[in-house]
């Protein structure tokens, strides 16, 4: 079984053989073994369970997700909600910033943070430093980090067609956004 984090109703891969027991933070639906849980699917015997992870505040280096609130030129505002995988619990949610010259690693002084991000935005992002006493500095200057969830004008979800595009299912019109490299491609 790989190490990777599952998010919850993400379908797991089982090795070939009998089907394992089912335990805490796994479930069978539409004849697949689903994660209930985020964190790393594990066997504890022929049982598959994915054990509760305890969040922890955001360090540099640490990999974020987070919906942007707030908009201005020079930076995006996020309201981090998953930490390294581990989901914050409610209300406890970290302020991250994505500064104009963290949008991108080549190009800085070409980017509109208007045309990275939009209001709503899940973006996934990698703390560089601890901000002020607010904030945590957040960048999405690598491929795989950017926007992974956008909804459209139309209220459809968006689906990236190029690192800065990405295209409403609905109507076909493409909005700009700094696109996170899908993984796995």
């Amino acid at each position: 079984m790989s190490s990777d984090f599952v998010l919850p109703g993400q379908p797991l891969q089982l090795p070939r053989g009998p089907m394992p027991r089912l335990g805490d933070g796994v479930y069978l639906r539409d004849a697949l073994v689903r994660a209930s849980l985020v964190g790393v699917p594990s066997f504890e015997g022929s049982t598959l369970a994915i054990s509760r992870s305890r969040p922890r505040p955001p360090a540099p280096n640490s990999v974020v997700l987070g919906a942007v609130t707030r908009l201005s030129p020079l930076q995006a505002v996020l309201s981090i909600t998953v930490v390294d995988g581990v989901p914050l619990p409610a209300g406890e949610e970290f302020t991250g910033v994505i500064r104009v010259q963290d949008v991108r690693a080549t190009e800085k002084d070409k980017v509109k943070i208007a045309d990275c991000f939009r209001g709503g935005d899940v973006v996934k992002g990698l703390v560089i430093s601890l901000g002020d006493a607010r904030s945590y500095y957040v960048t999405t200057a690598r491929n795989d980090l950017g926007v992974i969830f956008a909804t459209s004008e139309a209220g459809a979800t968006m689906e990236p067609v190029s690192w800065q595009e990405m295209r409403c299912p609905k109507t076909g019109k493409i909005e700009k956004r700094k696109c996170a490299k899908p993984e796995g491609m």
